[in-house]
């Protein structure tokens, strides 16, 4: 346990300077060494490539060729999201539209909140999902954004003092939903990122590139249960290094069922949604992540299943 303590301890000052030395460089240029980092990184680290190659072979059918292509781009695209970020904890807030420099379908959440009831604002992780919320605050939008906890309060303070220093104040994933309801009851934004495997929460099997994917149902029930409207919002990331912010369609939740068949349908129409953008920029999705890992039970072999009673 000692030993665990002691090395993060040792990363985090160790991205302290990575930090100071990448904040130091143009943009274009800390973006230029971090898309070769992440290529060299989709090579060092074959366990998240070979998931990478598999989930993009399974998902899109293509062949191995195509799927390691795709997979490098991925990691080059986490890699700049790394530089971004570093990047973003030194410019002034004010300047973030030098990033972020197009945006299309904000007409969608002027609309939701019209209603009055605030707004669920899906998020991804896909493209930089984190410019997500600080270019909605960029643009005078009220919210919050539920996140996972990190549990080594270092790094949870440094990650969070970013999106602070652009105005996103966080909710976090174990808190009361109360929380949340409050914000939706204010008519302000609740932003989630709810695309992962994830078998510690509810959730429920939809259809997803194919295959069931075991998805939180919470974005649909906080809808329900508040009467909010809700917004897919993908950052993509344009040809020029600069990022391009699409608020797709409203989808909106009906009041007077809460069935489980409701919820359902409703986690699958955004899913569908996700899955859209996915294949048009196949290279800015997390592919690396076990999204299939829960199965239906019926999807598991009998001798594991019964192996497990």
């Amino acid at each position: 346990m000692a030993k665990i303590k002691y090395r993060r301890y040792y990363f985090y000052y160790l991205l302290r300077v990575a930090i100071f030395v990448v904040s130091l460089l143009p943009l274009r240029v800390s973006q230029a060494i971090a898309g070769c980092l992440g290529r060299a990184g989709a090579v060092i680290l074959p366990k998240y490539r070979r998931m990478a190659v598999e989930n993009l072979r399974a998902g899109l059918g293509i062949g191995r060729a195509d799927a390691q292509r795709v997979a490098g781009d991925v990691f080059a695209n986490l890699a700049k999201n790394g530089a971004e970020w570093i990047r973003l904890s030194v410019i002034d807030p004010s300047d973030l539209g030098r990033i972020v420099t197009e945006a299309e379908g904000l007409e969608n959440i002027d609309e939701a909140l019209k209603a009055g009831k605030g707004v669920i604002v899906l998020a991804f992780h896909f493209g930089n999902w984190e410019l997500t919320g600080m270019y909605l605050r960029y643009k005078g939008y009220p919210g919050q954004t539920i996140v996972r906890r990190i549990y080594f309060h270092k790094y949870d303070k440094l990650v969070n003092g970013l999106r602070k220093r652009f105005d996103v104040h966080v909710i976090y994933r174990d808190e009361s939903p109360k929380k949340m309801l409050k914000v939706l009851r204010g008519n302000g934004i609740m932003g989630i990122v709810p695309d992962q495997d994830i078998d510690s929460i509810d959730g429920v099997f939809v259809d997803f590139f194919g295959r069931p994917a075991y998805t939180p149902t919470a974005p649909v029930k906080l809808a329900m249960v508040s009467g909010a409207k809700v917004v897919p919002v993908f950052v993509v990331r344009k040809k020029d290094g600069t990022h391009k912010l699409i608020a797709d369609r409203v989808i909106n939740m009906p009041a007077d069922d809460r069935s489980d068949e409701a919820v359902k349908r409703y986690t699958q129409q955004w899913t569908g949604v996700l899955e859209k953008y996915v294949r048009q920029y196949p290279e800015q999705w997390v592919w690396l992540h076990r999204r299939w890992k829960t199965q239906p039970p019926e999807n598991i072999p009998e001798e594991i299943s019964s192996g497990a009673r």
